[in-house]
Order: C-alpha cells, then structure tokens, then sequence
C-alpha cells in the first residue's frame, strides 16, 4: 500500500537533516520511496522553498513533482490569493479519490508555517518495525509533528488530475 508521510518540524532546517534519515532507510530497504521533498519556510519569508529529492524508482525519473504539486495546492494557492477555506475545500474535494482526506489536507495546511519545515514522503512498503525506531528519538524531543494517510492504489493519477483542474482557465486557481 502507497503511504503519505509528513514529517513537520519546528524549524526550517528540520526537514534536511529528515532528509538524510529517509535517504539511509531507503537504502537500508526499508522502505521504497516513490517521490520525496523538502519544504523550507524561512520565518519572515512569503512563501516557502521546495527543494525536490532524486526518485528512487525509475518510473518516478524524470516525472514531476506529484508532492510539490499537492503543497502548490495546499499551501501555496492561498498564499498566491485564494481564499484559504475555498482553497483547502476545493482541495481536498479534487483528492478524495486519492485516500487523502479534507482533514488531512487542513492539517498539512496547518502545519506548513513560516519558521518550520517538513518532508513529505510518498512511498510503499514500510517496514513500520524499523522506520519507527528512527522517528522515535525525534518524537520524544518534541519537534516533529507525523501526519499519515494511506492512499489508494490510483493516487498519484488523482494527484495529477486535481492540479490539472485547479490550472484550468478559470479554476479554482484563478477564483
């Protein structure tokens, strides 16, 4: 099963140092990694960096961003000038057929803030026995925040459909 990940720090520079932990489990097998990115939002910066990690699949190669477009939906839709609920809603309205929930999409929009920074990681067979080991030391000194979702088998495809039509002349995006 494809999973969606948030790893959210209270820093901007959490998510490099995430980065590398994902990078050594990849390795390690314990898990496959189908997309990855860095969010980096310096605290008095408009809007934040998204730096994109190399896909380890080579189906993934050479392919856009599915998750900088997600956070282009989530996060920086509203900042570019729609409304943030309409945004969100429309949002989480064009992902239903992804596994990703309305509840899910306020909750990332939430925790993408100035001053902090995440990873989001899309990827599939888990080894939940020894991914947690590496999230637990983070987890006890209180400076990540997890978000999880699992997703259906089509979700990538749904991913892409919903940033085709917010793009359309006179979408959501344009509202």
């Amino acid at each position: 099963m494809t999973a969606l990940t948030v790893w959210r720090y209270d820093t901007p520079f959490g998510a490099e140092a995430a980065a590398v932990r994902l990078k050594s489990l990849a390795e390690r097998k314990v898990l496959t990694v189908h997309d990855a990115i860095t969010i980096a939002w310096m605290p008095q910066a408009k809007e934040p960096v998204i730096g994109h990690l190399k896909h380890s699949t080579a189906a993934m190669a050479g392919k856009g961003s599915i998750l900088g477009g997600l956070v282009g939906m989530v996060v920086l839709a509203p900042v570019a000038g729609a409304a943030v609920g309409a945004g969100v809603a429309s949002a989480a309205a064009r992902l239903r057929k992804s596994g990703i929930d309305e509840d899910f999409v306020k909750e990332l929009g939430a925790q993408l803030t100035p001053g902090s920074s995440a990873l989001l990681v899309l990827s599939s067979d888990g080894k939940l026995d020894e991914v947690r080991p590496a999230m637990e030391r983070e987890l006890e000194r209180g400076d990540v925040v997890l978000l999880h979702a699992e997703l259906s088998e089509d979700a990538p495809v749904a991913i892409v459909e919903a940033m085709e039509e917010l793009r359309k002349p006179g979408g959501p995006a344009e509202s």
